[in-house]
């Protein structure tokens, strides 16, 4: 029960995922096809949403919800960033899932999915194991 704070809204967004086609690949590929407008649009909500999220927690000093205060600090750019973003848009492009829709994709009967989750799982081992050697 304590963790259904988290449950409910996971099953929530994994709904809105499906419900608005962002977890199909058909949809993805047309965006990395520039044929449809689509994901362009959803992702720019998603952004615009995210800025007016962040300057309300900013404007009235909101707090998690255990009481903690947010605080969000500047990071230099760094050119990982740039190497990094090549590397999630290439296989975003060829599995047709990002890490969240994964979960929505496998949920939805999509069980091929299960690969490129554990491809993720494998990834994310790998960058743990040469991070350090990695340009930050």
């Amino acid at each position: 029960m304590k963790n259904l704070k988290y449950i409910l809204p996971g099953i929530f967004f994994g709904i809105v995922l499906v419900k608005s086609e962002v977890i199909s690949w058909f949809r993805i590929q047309e965006m990395f096809r520039l044929h449809s407008f689509h994901m362009y649009g959803v992702i720019g909500t998603a952004v615009v949403v995210g800025i007016i999220s962040v300057q309300i927690i900013k404007r009235f000093q909101l707090k998690t919800i255990n009481g903690e205060s947010i605080t969000m600090q500047r990071r230099p750019f760094q050119k990982g960033q740039i190497i990094g973003g090549l590397l999630f848009g290439m296989g975003w492009a060829l599995t047709g899932a990002c890490p969240g829709p994964i979960f929505a994709q496998i949920g939805s009967g999509f069980t091929v999915v299960f690969i490129t989750f554990l491809s993720a799982l494998v990834g994310t081992w790998v960058y743990g194991l040469i991070r350090d050697r990695l340009p930050h």
